[in-house]
């Protein structure tokens, strides 16, 4: 089976019933996406499969064949962030950081389809889980990475 992933074509042979998120740590490396709880609770496994945000721990890779996948490597890099990253950086976000690169994930999918966000569209459509607590740090990065997509428009 041949995927995309982060604009690159990659070959791999499982069982297509696999997870999405054991193809992108196990097969291919890409360790920035994270397992948290295996039943798409947490949110920690979040990439995006065509720009939308899904929680790859419950994704069959064969779902994925075709389309364009994300994960937390291919969204910015540290030459050019990507306007969620830098807020992430500017709001000094992260404690443990474990739950992070999903929590970014969702929040550059839910501004691309909502780019000026309420406090209260953020509580309904962001459900990753930090069990450091940083929900305030979170949802002020989130109205400054809206800031600064809104300029790049």
């Amino acid at each position: 089976m041949v995927l995309n992933i982060n604009e690159e074509s990659k070959e791999i042979q499982v069982n297509e019933n696999t997870p999405l998120l054991w193809i992108i740590r196990d097969a291919l490396g890409l360790t920035g996406t994270k397992f948290g709880c295996g039943v798409a609770a947490c949110g920690a496994c979040t990439v995006h499969i065509d720009g939308e945000a899904v929680r790859s721990c419950v994704y069959p890779v064969s779902l994925a064949k075709g389309k364009k996948i994300t994960t937390i490597e291919g969204l910015g890099d540290e030459n050019a962030l990507h306007p969620v990253q830098e807020a992430w950086v500017e709001q000094d976000v992260p404690q443990c950081g474990y739950c992070q690169s999903g929590q970014i994930m969702a929040v550059a999918s839910f501004l691309k389809a909502n780019p000026n966000p309420t406090e209260e569209d953020i509580k309904n459509n962001i459900t990753n889980l930090c069990r450091c607590g940083t929900y305030q740090d979170i949802k002020e990065a989130i109205f400054k990475a809206s800031k600064l997509l809104a300029k790049e428009a």
